[in-house]
């Protein structure tokens, strides 16, 4: 039977999860139901953490299951917490969908970037700026599905040239004995170095908006804020930060320190260049249409968003009906796979619910919040953006926000704090959770979503190779963000 659990698990992970299930009932009559409550906290976490072992819905899940029947939240309260949050799950839906549409557009517009720029640094700079600008507008997750479609694409053709499959040597000039060994390697490492300050700049540019991320939608919501309205409170951190990371960039490149700084090889960009001016040619008048109705439904996206004509999630399922009505897409099957992308996340967060109405119903950050609340009124966002910088850079920054805001709201509706102090405090629970993330995969949702795909391997990027490159990143960006949120905010 264990052989079935899980799936394909090791083994000791199996025990685990089937160990803490029999822990959980023997802790909450041992115990009791706060004890309970906390190591339940940490084994989901856990969970999180080992998310490439298996996706955290399904032991996640399995922990909330057993936190309901043994009363330490109920179905009711879980459900309060879904319904408080619905905007989030309707974006998650629906604007991610919608997005899914805008792919080819958006590879377009990468791969353009891509053969057209010949310095590397100039490159990661502009993947670094477009990457974030998109995800300002987008979201962090679709981004990097494109960046990773851009990838396994270009590898793609360069497998296929090295493997003769493919003819785009129309000068008769190529030595596919060059394609092996050191030159691949190469490759594999522009790739691995273009591609990870990309999915830099989604949390660049995925911090500044209403829509960026996640928990942004959440926190904005609790706020009252539109979309102009998060930029303009964010704007004090965010904008100093995203030059800092450009600054960054230009740093790695330039020492090639942290796995950064590899060359595009000239015999590789020969082959992608070639196969761009093939695939223009190919391109179809209906195909040519259907870029123009992506390009329309991008400006319309960043009009309904500026003017907030719509909760987020309607002007995304508003898209997807523009977007399938006018590039004449009716089939159920074609709509469906759009769905797939974002639908085992918007689950995870549900169960994330469960485990933030257990949080309330137990009352289990009352002490650490109301610690941090009895702080001098000018330490309390350095302290609230520690605390969920840190705890977002090994669980996951969805969760930990939604923790934050619940009971920071809870202490504005008590009448402990104040409007202004209220907003600083989000100000600083969602540049904390946005920006010391990236120090691992488990932080940041399109980090985990990149080491999972299928460019990972091919590209050689391990979670340790992750980390390395993402290290100057989080230190630059968090650091940045702490002395904006001390002497700024």
């Amino acid at each position: 039977m264990l052989k079935y659990f899980l799936g394909n698990s090791p083994k000791w992970y199996k025990y685990t999860i089937i160990g803490f299930l029999v822990f959980n009932i023997i802790s909450y009559f041992v115990l009791g139901a706060t004890i309970t409550a906390w190591i339940f906290i940490a084994e989901f976490i856990f969970t999180l953490a080992m998310a490439l072992k298996c996706y955290p819905l399904i032991s996640g899940g399995l922990l909330a299951i057993q936190i309901l029947v043994l009363n330490l939240t109920t179905s009711k309260n879980a459900y309060h917490e879904v319904e408080q949050n619905l905007e989030v799950i309707l974006l998650l839906m629906f604007m991610v969908a919608a997005i899914y549409f805008m792919k080819p557009l958006l590879m377009f517009i990468f791969s353009k970037v891509f053969t057209k720029v010949k310095s590397k640094l100039t490159l990661s700079l502009l993947f670094v700026i477009l990457a974030a600008f998109l995800s300002a507008f987008l979201d962090a997750l679709t981004v990097t599905a494109v960046l990773i479609s851009v990838g396994v694409g270009f590898y793609g053709v360069y497998h296929k040239i090295h493997s003769s499959d493919l003819d785009l040597d129309h000068d008769g000039t190529l030595d596919r004995s060059q394609l092996s060994g050191e030159t691949l390697e190469e490759f594999r490492s522009f790739l691995r170095s273009l591609i990870m300050h990309g999915v830099v700049g989604t949390a660049l540019g995925g911090v500044m908006t209403l829509v960026g991320e996640p928990q942004n939608l959440l926190i904005g919501e609790k706020m009252g804020w539109n979309f102009i309205d998060f930029f303009k409170q964010m704007d004090v951190i965010t904008i100093p930060v995203f030059f800092a990371g450009l600054l960054t960039t230009i740093v790695l490149e330039k020492f090639e320190i942290f796995g950064f700084g590899a060359k595009l090889p000239e015999v590789a960009r020969k082959i992608i260049e070639n196969y761009t001016l093939l695939e223009d040619k190919k391109r179809t008048q209906r195909e040519n249409y259907r870029l123009l109705i992506q390009a329309v439904a991008m400006v319309l996206l960043i009009i309904g968003l500026a003017l907030h004509l719509a909760p987020v999630g309607f002007i995304g399922l508003a898209l997807i009906i523009f977007q399938t009505a006018f590039m004449g897409i009716t089939d159920e099957h074609q709509i469906g796979p759009a769905f797939e992308e974002a639908l085992p996340f918007t689950a995870l967060l549900v169960v994330f619910f469960v485990i933030v109405a257990m949080i309330h119903d137990q009352h289990l950050f009352k002490p650490v919040i109301e610690w941090a609340l009895a702080m001098e009124t000018t330490m309390q966002p350095t302290i609230f953006y520690i605390a969920n910088g840190v705890l977002s850079a090994i669980s996951d920054n969805v969760f930990v926000a939604t923790v934050y805001i619940n009971e920071v709201q809870a202490a504005f509706n008590a009448g402990d704090i104040s409007r202004e102090q209220f907003e600083k405090l989000a100000i600083a629970i969602n540049t904390g959770t946005n920006l010391p993330s990236v120090a691992t995969p488990n932080g940041q949702a399109a980090f985990l979503f990149l080491l999972t795909s299928s460019l990972a391997p091919l590209i050689n990027l391990s979670y340790g190779k992750m980390v390395k490159m993402a290290f100057p990143y989080a230190i630059v960006l968090g650091g940045v963000g702490l002395l904006c949120v001390m002497y700024l905010l």
